[in-house]
């Protein structure tokens, strides 16, 4: 009988063990997933500021282009690559990201214009300006899943 008593205490010990452990994992756990209003499985993933090039429309220079961008930012503590995904206007213009991992907690600006892509900025390499003053900027996953939407413009600021 005291083999069977050792083996019960050893089995409620690892148990206990592991209760301890799955409780002190899942608040870290729940962070990422308790966020409200994204759709689609990237929750930690959004549309940030925004900003558009109300100058005249015919500066095509790349300094004007690159002064037009929109920001995508990961709350989140683990990193996303965002390959495959799209970022649209209105008007049908789309951007396919490149293999680029977006660590946890950052936010990469994605410019109009060209550039040399960094982990902070990426560039569309684009001739002339995408965003208008009146626009809604939306981003996709890599199967076309909406993840957020940001709009700007006559009708006011609208998050999606």
């Amino acid at each position: 009988m005291s083999a069977s008593r050792a083996t019960r205490r050893t089995l409620a010990a690892l148990l206990a063990a592991g209760t301890l452990l799955g409780a002190a994992a899942l608040p870290a756990a729940a962070d990422d997933h308790r966020r409200g209003g994204h759709r689609g499985p990237h929750p930690s993933l959004s549309i940030g500021d925004v900003r558009y090039e109300s100058g005249p429309r015919h500066d095509r220079s790349n300094r004007a282009l690159n002064r037009e961008w929109v920001e995508i930012r990961n709350t989140g503590r683990h990193s996303v690559n965002l390959r495959g995904f799209t970022l649209t206007d209105q008007q049908g213009n789309r951007y396919r990201f490149p293999d680029f991992r977006l660590d946890g907690r950052s936010a990469v600006k994605v410019h109009t214009g060209q550039g040399r892509d960094t982990r902070h900025d990426l560039y569309q390499d684009r001739n002339r300006q995408i965003w208008n003053d009146r626009d809604t900027a939306t981003l996709r996953d890599q199967r076309g899943n909406v993840i957020d939407t940001e709009s700007w413009g006559r009708r006011g600021h609208h998050r999606g």
